[in-house]
C-alpha cells in the first residue's frame, strides 16, 4: 500500500495537536510553518503561563454552540486533560475553571509538543510561506511564495486567524479556503483592549477598579460584565473589557454610536450617598467624595457634574448639581471609539464560514480532502482557556478524521 501523506499548515496549537493525531506508522504527516519555529502563539498565551482549558466549559460559551457540540463531544476537555497528562503536563485548577500547567511555564507545552514529533516522526517544515494550493485530481500541490512544491493526499488548515500577527498570524489561511470556493465571515478583533475618547483618559490613566461596565448602544444595554477595569492612556483594558471587546467592536463596525456605562458605587444605595453629601453642608464637595471612589475619579466626577471647583462648599452647591454628582457614581459614560487591533487582540472574531464544514469531521463540505481546524474558522469564545480548547479539540478531529480518510483510500 502506498504510504499517504498529510500535510498540515500551521505551526501553532491547533495545528501541532493535528498533526500527532493523524500520524501512524502507515502515513508520512508534515507541518509547514511560516515562522522559524513552531508555536510562538502557544508562548505568549495567559501571560505566559497558558490558561489551556477550562473546566466550566459548554458549548454555550462559543459563538455557534451547535457547531461545537459536536467536536467537543468528540475530544472533551477530559480528554484533552488526559491527552496532556500522558505527555507530563499535570493540570492546576484555579479561579473561574481555568487550567494552567502545574510548572506555570507556557514553553512546557512546546517542549511536550517538540518530544512528540520527533519521537513519532513528524516532520517539521519551517519558513515554508504558502503562497497557494491547487488541486489535481486527489492531490494536493502546496506550494511556497519561494516556489517550493510539497504534495499531499490530506491537508488540514491550522493556520490561525489574525490576532497576533508577531506569531505569524496574518489570515494567509483565508485567502487559501477563498481560493476553492469556500466564504469568509467578516473578521475583526476580539478579546482586545478599547480606546476611548474622553479628556479624562491622561487623568485617570493607571487606575485600576473592581466595577459593572456595561456596553450601551442607543441607551440600551448590550452587554454587562462585572469585574477589574484598567483606565489607560488610550482608553482602558482589563478582563471585564476584553469580554465586552467583541460586541463592542462588531457594533463600531456597524457605525453604531457606542458607549461604556461604568457603575463605580455598586453596594451603597444612592439614597444613602445623597444624604451623606446633604449632611455635609459645610465641607467642600471633593471632601464628601473621599473613600466613596479612587480619589482621582473625583476630579472627573466633579467636572462631569459641571460644577467649577473642586473644593466648592456643599451649601454652595445648587441641588440639580449635587443630583447629577450623585447619578454619575452610578452612571458615567465613556464613548469607545475603536481597539488596540489586530496587533494586540487575543483572538480572531470570524472566518471561515462554519456551514461549510462538516462539523463531525473538520472536513471541507467543498473540497474533499481539505480540513480546517482552530481560529482560521468563525469559532471564538470568552476569555480564560475556551478559545485554546476549541484550537485542541478541532484540531485533534480534524488530524483524525484526515487519517482515517487517508487509511481508507
Amino acid at each position: 500500500m502506498k504510504t499517504k501523506k498529510i500535510v498540515v499548515i500551521g505551526g501553532g496549537a491547533s495545528g501541532i495537536i493535528a498533526a500527532l493525531s493523524a500520524k501512524t506508522e502507515k502515513n508520512e504527516v508534515i507541518i509547514l510553518e511560516k515562522n522559524n519555529r513552531i508555536g510562538k502563539k502557544i508562548l505568549v498565551t495567559g501571560n505566559g503561563r497558558c490558561n489551556y482549558t477550562n473546566i466550566t466549559l459548554t458549548e454555550l460559551d462559543y459563538n455557534h454552540p451547535n457547531f461545537v457540540k459536536n467536536i467537543f463531544s468528540q475530544f472533551s476537555v477530559n480528554e484533552t486533560l488526559d491527552f496532556f497528562e500522558q505527555m507530563g503536563i499535570i493540570a492546576k485548577i484555579e479561579e473561574e475553571g481555568k487550567a494552567f500547567p502545574l510548572s506555570e511555564q507556557a514553553s512546557s507545552f512546546l517542549d511536550v509538543f517538540l518530544y512528540e514529533l520527533e519521537k513519532r516522526q513528524i516532520k517539521l517544515v519551517t519558513n515554508f510561506d504558502v503562497n497557494k494550493i491547487v488541486k489535481r485530481k486527489e492531490t494536493f500541490q502546496i506550494i511556497s511564495k519561494d516556489k517550493n512544491i510539497i504534495n499531499a493526499d490530506k491537508v488540514i488548515i491550522a493556520t490561525g486567524g489574525k490576532a497576533m500577527p508577531l506569531t505569524g498570524s496574518d489570515g494567509s489561511g483565508y485567502d487559501i479556503a477563498c481560493s476553492f470556493g469556500h466564504k469568509l465571515i467578516d473578521v475583526f478583533p476580539a478579546l482586545v483592549k478599547l480606546k476611548l475618547d474622553s479628556p479624562y483618559l491622561k487623568q485617570l490613566s493607571g487606575v485600576k477598579i473592581n466595577s459593572q461596565v456595561d456596553l450601551m448602544v442607543d441607551g440600551k444595554v448590550e452587554q454587562t460584565q462585572n469585574g477589574d477595569i484598567l483606565f489607560t492612556n488610550y482608553g482602558i483594558s482589563g478582563p471585564t473589557i476584553l469580554e465586552l471587546s467583541k460586541r463592542a467592536n462588531e457594533l463600531l463596525l456597524e457605525n453604531k454610536d457606542v458607549k461604556l456605562r461604568v457603575i463605580l458605587v455598586q453596594s451603597v444605595p444612592k439614597a444613602k450617598i445623597i444624604n451623606r453629601i446633604f449632611n455635609s453642608l459645610g465641607n467642600p464637595i471633593d471632601q464628601t467624595l473621599i473613600g466613596l471612589v479612587n480619589k482621582r475619579f473625583i476630579n472627573v466626577l466633579i467636572k462631569e457634574a459641571n460644577i467649577d471647583k473642586n473644593n466648592t462648599l456643599v451649601k454652595n452647591l445648587d441641588k440639580s448639581q449635587i443630583y447629577n454628582l450623585v447619578n454619575l457614581l452610578y452612571d458615567i459614560k465613556f464613548k469607545v471609539i475603536g481597539s488596540l487591533g489586530f496587533e494586540e487582540a487575543q483572538v480572531t472574531s470570524g472566518g471561515i464560514d462554519t456551514n461549510e464544514i462538516n462539523s463531525s469531521t473538520m472536513e471541507s463540505k467543498i473540497v474533499k480532502g481539505m480540513y480546517f481546524s482552530g481560529e482560521v474558522i468563525d469559532i471564538d469564545a470568552r476569555c480564560g482557556g475556551y478559545n485554546l480548547q476549541w484550537a485542541w479539540s478541532s484540531g485533534y478531529i480534524a488530524g483524525e478524521n484526515a487519517r482515517e480518510s487517508a487509511e481508507n483510500d
